[in-house]
C-alpha cells in the first residue's frame, strides 16, 4: 500500500490548516478542501485513507458527502467534526457508519486515535477487496466445465457422483478437479470451499 491519506473538509481555513498541520506532524499525508464539492471533484489514488468532516458546509453538507462516499469508495472512514451540540445529526452520522463525531474544540489526541483506528480500517479492507479482485480472476480463468466440477467438488461430492451427474468419466473429473486447484491456488479442498464462500459469484 502508499502512503495513507488524510482528507480535511472543513470551510473555515483556519481549521484546515490548524488540521493539515497537526496530521503532517504525525506522519500521515494531508489533502484539504474549503468545500464537499472540491473534495469530491478530486481524483484520489487508492491507498489507506480517512476523511476529517465538518459537518455544516455549504451547499453539500457533511451528512449528504457521507451518503455520496458510502456508495463511491467504501473504504474510507469518516469523522465528523462540528460546532455544534446536535445529537440527531450524530446520530444519523453513527448509523450511516461515521466512525466518531467530535465537537470542536475537541482534543488533539481524541483526533488522532480517531485518524489511527480510521486508517487501519482503511487499510484492512484494502486489503479484503484486493484479494476478493485476485479471486474473481483466478474464478474468472476456469472453464465451464472447470467451474461446473468446482461447485460439485465444494458440495461435498464424490469424483464418481461428479462423474454420473456431468456424463463424464472419472479420470476426466480428477484431471479437470486438479487444474481448479491449481488455478485457484488453493492448497486443500478447505481452502477452496473458503475461496467459494469469499466468491460473490
Amino acid at each position: 500500500m502508499n502512503s495513507p491519506q488524510v482528507f480535511v473538509v472543513d470551510d473555515d481555513i483556519s481549521v484546515r490548516e490548524s488540521l493539515e498541520g497537526l496530521i503532517r506532524y504525525s506522519g500521515w499525508q494531508a489533502q484539504t478542501f474549503a468545500s464537499a464539492e472540491e473534495f469530491l471533484a478530486t481524483s484520489r489514488a487508492v491507498v489507506p485513507s480517512c476523511l476529517v468532516l465538518d459537518y455544516r458546509l455549504p451547499q453539500l453538507d457533511g451528512l449528504r458527502l457521507q451518503q455520496r462516499l458510502l456508495a463511491q469508495a467504501g473504504h474510507m472512514p469518516v469523522i465528523f467534526i462540528t460546532c455544534y451540540g446536535d445529537p440527531p445529526m450524530a446520530v444519523q452520522a453513527m448509523k450511516a457508519g461515521a466512525l466518531e463525531v467530535l465537537s470542536k474544540p475537541f482534543r488533539e489526541d481524541a483526533l488522532l486515535d480517531a485518524i489511527q483506528e480510521g486508517l487501519a480500517r482503511s487499510h484492512t479492507t484494502l486489503l479484503r477487496q484486493e484479494e476478493a479482485r485476485r479471486l474473481q480472476q483466478r474464478y474468472a480463468a476456469l472453464s465451464r466445465r472447470e467451474r461446473e466440477v468446482m461447485w460439485l467438488v465444494v458440495a461435498g461430492r464424490l469424483n464418481k457422483q461428479i462423474a454420473a451427474t456431468l456424463g463424464i468419466s472419472e479420470i476426466t473429473v480428477k484431471a479437470h478437479r486438479g487444474r481448479v486447484m491449481r488455478k485457484m491456488k488453493a492448497g486443500s479442498l478447505a481452502e477452496l470451499v473458503g475461496m467459494t464462500i469469499r466468491l460473490d459469484v
